[in-house]
């Protein structure tokens, strides 16, 4: 069974989080990019607002065939308790069904466990299963730190088993 990160990263915390992962579980990746400009103060509130929200982006790739895949990884920043808009686009394209699916998010505060929730009832709407789930605070760490962290929970929650 094949195994494929799909995730969104404005800062780059939560793609050192998928390059470690795919490292350590043998798996694809595939960054999803939002077509709509997010950095900035400005563009950071509006991106909030649009979380919050739930406002669709247009994204690149616009949707990821899952075909040869059995199992699939969906990370996502925090903001403001929600899934950053990217990864609420992505899976609304997605066909999960009869996929096994691991939601992570990085969060520089709270809200990780509000973004897990929004992304599983998302998952299992699109026919997917969701077997697992975890939270990595990036909020003023070192990219070593998240690193540290990462590999942490990918041996407490021994990660590469499911890969098998």
């Amino acid at each position: 069974m094949k195994t494929v990160i799909l995730y969104y990263s404005r800062t780059r915390k939560t793609a050192v989080v998928a390059k470690i992962l795919a490292e350590k579980v043998q798996a694809d990746t595939v960054e999803i990019i939002d077509l709509k400009n997010r950095m900035g103060a400005l563009n950071y509130m509006a991106a909030s607002m649009d979380a919050l929200r739930e406002n669709k982006t247009d994204i690149k790739p616009s949707s990821v065939d899952l075909t040869e895949y059995g199992l699939v990884y969906i990370g996502t920043p925090t903001w403001a308790s929600k899934p950053a808009p990217a990864i609420i686009t992505l899976i609304d394209k997605c066909d999960l069904k009869g996929k096994d699916v691991i939601l992570f998010t990085t969060m520089g505060g709270r809200g990780g466990r509000n973004v897990i929730e929004r992304m599983k009832e998302k998952v299992e709407a699109r026919g997917g299963r969701m077997v697992n789930s975890f939270i990595i605070k990036s909020g003023n760490r070192e990219l070593e730190e998240i690193k540290e962290e990462v590999d942490t929970v990918i041996e407490e929650m021994d990660l590469e088993i499911y890969g098998i």
